[in-house]
C-alpha cells in the first residue's frame, strides 16, 4: 500500500516505516510540522518525501491522520475526503490535555475513521463517543542488550523539561538527584539547572543525541528513571528496557501496565522510588538482574514484529472498507507474546 502520513513523532514513525509498504511523507523547504519529510532519518528507501500538492490523488491507498487539521488539508490537496473517498485512520499519540476524565476526542461520534490509541490508558481516558477504536501498542526496534551500568549514576530522557514542568516531573528531579548524580538527555534542556536548582555536580545536561549514541550513553548509566506524571508511554522508557537497564518509574498512566516491579521499581511514592534508585546504584549486580527482567518484558510486550502485524491487519481492513461502529477486531498482540 501507499500510505500518506506526516512526520510528527519521530520515534513512532521510525517503527511504523519499517513495514512492507510505501510511505509518503510531506516535505516543505522550511520543514516544520507540516513538511518535515524524512528530516535526515536513516529510513528505508520505501519512505519517500513528497510535495503534498504534487501527489497524484488516486495513488494514495490510505492516510494515517495525527492532527484534526489534517482532515481538511488532505481533502484540499487530494480532493479526496478521509473516511469517505480515502481510507483513513486517526492515530492518537497523547493523553487528554484537559477535562479529564471527560475529555471528548476530536474525532468522537463519527463512524468512518477508526481511532487508534497507542496505549490502553489513552483509550480508557479519552471519550471516543461512537467512533470505532482500538489499541495498537508501541513496538520498538531492538537496539540490543547494550547495558553495562559502569557509571553509578541515574539517567532520564525528557524532552522540553523546563517548558513542560510538572507534566514531565521536572520538579521531582532534585529528589532523585539526592540519591545519585543525574544525566538528562533530550531536547530543550537549556535552563534546567536554574529550574531545578541543581548544581553541575548533581545534574549533567547531555542534550538531544543521535539514536545510536543515545543508546550507548544511556546503557553506561546504572539506572534509568522515568519521572513523568502525564504521558502516553515514553518510547525512551521502552528503549531503556530493551537496552537491559533497570527502570525506576513513576506509576502513572500506562506505566503501571508496561513495567513490572521486578524490572526495577514502580510506585506513586517518590520516596520509595528514590530509595530504590539509591539501592540499585549501589548494588550493580541487582541492577543488572532487574535490567535483564526489563529487557525480557520489553521484548515480549513491545517488540517490533507484533506492532507491524497489528498495523498490517488494520490497513487490510481500511483497504477493504470494512468500517463499522464499535471495536475493530485485529489479532491480539497479547496473545502473540504469551
Amino acid at each position: 500500500m501507499r500510505i500518506l502520513l506526516w512526520h510528527l513523532h519521530g520515534g513512532w514513525t521510525d517503527s511504523f516505516v519499517r513495514g512492507p509498504h510505501e510511505y509518503l511523507l510531506p516535505a516543505l523547504p522550511a520543514g516544520g510540522p507540516w513538511g518535515m519529510g524524512r528530516a535526515g532519518r536513516n529510513w528505508p528507501d520505501s519512505v519517500r518525501e513528497v510535495g503534498l500538492d504534487t501527489v497524484e490523488p488516486d495513488s494514495v491507498d490510505a492516510v494515517v491522520l495525527q492532527r484534526p487539521e489534517e482532515l481538511a488539508e488532505v481533502a484540499r490537496a487530494l480532493g479526496r475526503r478521509p473516511g469517505k473517498d480515502l481510507p483513513a485512520v486517526y492515530l492518537e499519540h497523547n493523553t487528554p490535555k484537559g477535562g479529564v476524565p471527560n475529555a471528548v476526542h476530536p474525532l468522537a461520534d463519527q463512524q468512518a475513521i477508526p481511532i487508534v490509541h497507542v496505549t490502553h490508558f489513552n483509550e480508557l481516558f479519552w471519550d471516543n463517543g461512537a467512533a470505532p477504536t482500538l489499541v495498537i501498542e508501541h513496538g520498538v526496534p531492538d537496539p540490543g542488550h547494550l547495558y553495562t551500568g559502569d557509571i553509578p549514576e541515574l539517567a532520564a530522557v525528557v524532552n522540553e523539561p523546563v517548558r513542560r514542568g510538572r507534566v514531565t516531573g521536572t520538579d521531582l528531579l532534585g529528589r532523585f538527584a539526592a540519591a545519585a548524580p543525574l544525566q538528562m538527555f533530550g531536547m530543550g534542556g537549556a535552563g534546567l539547572r536554574e529550574a531545578t536548582g541543581l548544581p553541575a555536580s548533581r545534574l549533567t545536561i547531555r542534550g538531544d543525541l543521535p539514536t545510536a549514541e543515545l543508546h550507548r550513553e544511556l546503557a553506561r548509566c546504572r539506572v534509568y528513571i522515568h519521572p513523568l506524571r502525564w504521558t502516553s508511554l515514553g518510547l525512551a522508557l521502552l528503549e531503556a528496557m530493551h537496552l537491559g537497564m533497570p527502570v525506576v518509574v513513576l506509576g502513572t498512566t500506562e506505566a503501571a501496565r508496561a513495567v513490572l516491579p521486578e524490572a526495577g521499581a514502580i510506585s506513586t511514592s517518590v520516596d520509595e522510588l528514590v530509595r530504590s534508585a539509591a539501592t540499585l546504584v549501589h548494588d550493580p549486580d541487582e541492577a543488572r538482574r532487574r535490567g535483564n527482567v526489563a529487557r525480557r518484558v520489553a521484548l515480549e510486550r513491545y517488540g517490533l514484529e507484533a506492532f507491524l502485524q497489528a498495523w498490517d491487519a488494520l490497513l487490510d481492513e481500511l483497504a477493504a472498507r470494512r468500517f463499522r461502529t464499535g471495536r475493530i477486531l485485529i489479532p491480539s498482540q497479547e496473545g502473540k507474546s504469551q
